[in-house]
């Protein structure tokens, strides 16, 4: 699945800006929502389709599914540091989410506890359950940070616990071991949105010791929409039954009982298209041949020329590097999305807070931070 492109060792974040078409003319700052895809990636996910479709009178299309699912499964197993049998491939993080929340047998009375730092993928689910007797407590937090004594409070007879690795509001690094760790020892499953932190920084979701972690790689990582991943502890896995099954949950779909196959698989179902996937995967080849701490070193340079043109009292990200989302306190935040947008520059504003980020990313340039800050120094 690897381009020519990506044969030689080594590429410069330059060199993958350049390959990515939608990066020709806009200073786009946009990356923690969607990162655009470089042309090789794009060829990579329609070469599959074209193979898949064509060849299905020749080949059985199945057999080159099933191969290709556990190709790529081994390929994100390996970026996040896990085994392939303990990755779904799913459409996104919120589709990840709500298949976990789908397969805890709650009772009325069950207890889950989110921030209010959380993502619609991570809050929508666990409102959904409220329907169902569960109780949603929602942590307060500060600046983008979580108090952990509060969190310990909080989690102490939860049924499960969701929170983001890194923060969308604020971009705000977790401590995600330390919390998932003061959670286990309350008894509670862990599920950790990591959505914004493949392709900016190294993550070993071992490590993490979270029971799952559903993530996706259509931003950082530069790949295609719909290429959604789960990780599933093989252990935690063994106690979860998916309301949505089919014939690739489980392992003999005309057996009289419901046999989940182990691991993660049980929480994929039916006839999917690996396209996105496929181009998931080359994307993770040209973030590899960059390298992570070559990408982590230049956003950190990058959003530090940034944060120096902010003044303090409108920076709500914090002022020493902790990720490239970077969030600006401004007076009218969509007004000035769209003002920006007249002078192609892209930028999102948050629904909470009331306020602009900024995600700066390793193919970001000086000069676009430079037009970023002379541009938004009208606001102050």
């Amino acid at each position: 699945m690897s381009s020519p492109e990506l044969d030689a060792t080594g590429m410069t974040p330059r060199e993958l800006r350049a390959d990515v078409p939608a990066l020709k003319e806009a200073a786009y700052f946009n990356f923690g929502a969607h990162g655009p895809s470089p042309s090789y990636v794009v060829e990579a996910a329609a070469d599959f389709i074209a193979d898949h479709e064509y060849g299905s009178a020749t080949t059985d299309p199945y057999t080159y599914a099933f191969e290709t699912y556990d190709e790529v499964r081994a390929r994100i197993a390996d970026f996040v540091g896990a085994e392939a049998d303990e990755i779904a491939l799913t459409e996104s993080t919120t589709d990840g989410i709500n298949r976990i929340a789908g397969a805890i047998d709650w009772q009325p009375g069950d207890v889950v506890v989110r921030t209010d730092l959380e993502h619609p993928a991570g809050i929508l689910p666990w409102k959904r359950l409220e329907r169902e007797g569960v109780e949603v407590r929602v942590l307060e937090t500060e600046d983008g940070r979580i108090d952990r004594e509060a969190y310990a409070d909080a989690v102490a007879d939860a049924r499960l616990v969701c929170f983001s690795a890194i923060t969308w509001t604020h971009g705000t690094r977790l401590p995600v071991a330390d919390l998932v760790g003061i959670a286990n020892e309350a008894g509670a499953f862990t599920l950790v949105d990591a959505v914004q932190s493949p392709g900016q920084t190294a993550m070993n979701v071992t490590a993490w010791g979270a029971d799952a972690v559903a993530a996706a790689g259509h931003k950082w990582v530069l790949g295609p929409w719909g290429a959604g991943f789960l990780y599933v502890n093989r252990d935690s896995a063994a106690e979860l039954a998916p309301r949505a099954v089919g014939y690739r949950s489980v392992e003999d779909p005309n057996a009289p009982e419901i046999e989940f196959k182990p691991g993660a698989k049980r929480f994929e179902v039916g006839s999917t298209t690996a396209a996105a996937h496929v181009g998931l995967a080359e994307a993770l080849d040209a973030i590899d041949a960059v390298g992570l701490d070559a990408i982590e070193s230049r956003i950190e340079s990058l959003t530090d020329r940034l944060k120096a043109g902010v003044p303090a009292d409108r920076l709500l990200s914090p002022r020493q590097y902790e990720s490239g989302l970077v969030t600006i306190d401004v007076d009218d935040p969509e007004a000035t999305v769209e003002r920006l947008d007249g002078r192609d520059i892209v930028v999102r504003s948050l629904p909470h807070p009331n306020a602009i980020r900024v995600s700066v990313h390793a193919v970001s340039t000086e000069a676009e931070i430079d037009r970023l800050i002379d541009a938004l120094s009208v606001e102050w």
